[in-house]
This record gives C-alpha cells, structure tokens and sequence, in this order.
C-alpha cells in the first residue's frame, strides 16, 4: 500500500506540473492569438479528453503503448505519466484560459509602452495575474490523476498499481479497516483540494 501511494503521488504530480505547463501554453496561444484558421480544430484536440468517454482513450493509449513496449521493451512509470498528462490537460486548460479571458490587459500595454520586452513583460505582468489560474489548474489536474481508475488500470504494467487501483484490487476481494481509512484519506484530500480550487476561483471572479 505504502509503495502505491508514494507511486500515486508522483504519478499525479508529475502529470499536473506537466499538463499545466503544457495547458498554459495552449491557453496563451489560442487566446491571446484572436480569430485564425484552424482555431476550432485546436479547440477540439485540446478538450478531447472532455469529450470522449474515457474507455475510449484507454483504449487508445493502450493500443500506442503496447506498441512502443513491443519495440523498446521500456515498461516503467513514462506511460503512466505520459498518460495522465494528456489526459490532465483539458483539466488545467479551463481554468487558465478563463482566467486569460478575464484580465485586463491594460497593464501589458503600459508595460510596452515603457520599453518592457515581451519576456519581461510576461514575468512581472502577465504571470502573476495569470497564477491563480495557474494553481487553479494544477490543484484540478492533480485530483483528477489521483482518482483515475480507467486509464491507470488499463496502461499500467505489473507491479505499478497505484492507490485507485489498489483499492479496486481491495475491493473485489473483501473490504479492510484500512481500505476504510484510505477511502477517507482520498476523499479528505479530494475535498479539500476541490475547495481550494472553488475559493481561488471565485477570489479571481
């Protein structure tokens, strides 16, 4: 148990660290771009894991993966967080890009017009307004890489079992006093973070 949840954990926040990375460059491509060709088409890659049901996608990866194992015999933890990365993305995209529509770009502008380069401009202006998106995104791709069942069940290799898995394994067999207290443990951790993520968006709203 101790071994799936150190694994979990890395697990989740190597997918939200780079989903969010990945998301917040998307979010400043296709909003601070305006209109052009192709616009919708980037939408739709981007928000496909929102729209597809998730056995699909498992599928699919497994389908991908299972041929880069046949040809590299690699079978460590990149697939797993290959996997929750891309599919974490949509996840942390939301929130940024709603808080990229918001912001007033006032100060951008004032910046130009002081002779700020667009690299400064980025660090001191637009970064700091765009953080607690940011962080918003990140706390929402971290819960939902920890809850994931689906993909992590259907890319894993054996011996990679992670909290959510370990506890189905658990649950099919016979529940324990500590299934009990890991349920309780997920759910505390999932609630508080989903509180976090209401309170810093409706402070940004």
């Amino acid at each position: 148990m101790q071994e799936a949840a150190v694994r979990s954990l890395l697990i989740a926040t190597t997918a939200a660290v780079a989903s969010t990375a990945v998301a917040t460059l998307a979010a400043l491509g296709t909003a601070r771009q305006g209109r052009f060709r192709g616009r919708t088409a980037i939408y739709a890659l981007i928000n496909q894991p929102l729209m597809v049901p998730e056995i699909v996608t498992a599928v699919s990866l497994l389908i991908v993966f299972g041929v880069i194992r046949s040809s590299t015999g690699y079978q460590g933890l990149g697939y797993l967080m290959l996997a929750h990365s891309a599919f974490c993305i949509p996840f942390a995209y939301l929130p940024i890009r709603a808080r990229l529509e918001n912001m007033d770009r006032t100060l951008e502008l004032a910046a130009a017009d002081l002779y700020a380069t667009p690299v400064q401009a980025f660090r001191r202006i637009t970064l700091p307004l765009l953080m607690p998106g940011i962080i918003a995104g990140a706390m929402l791709a971290f819960v939902i890489s920890l809850d994931d069942v689906v993909i992590t069940e259907f890319v894993k290799s054996a011996g990679q079992d992670t909290l959510a898995t370990y506890m189905l394994g658990q649950f099919r067999r016979t529940l324990t006093p500590e299934v009990n207290a890991i349920s309780a443990v997920l759910l505390a951790i999932t609630l508080a973070l989903l509180t976090a993520f209401f309170l810093i968006t409706r402070k940004r709203a």
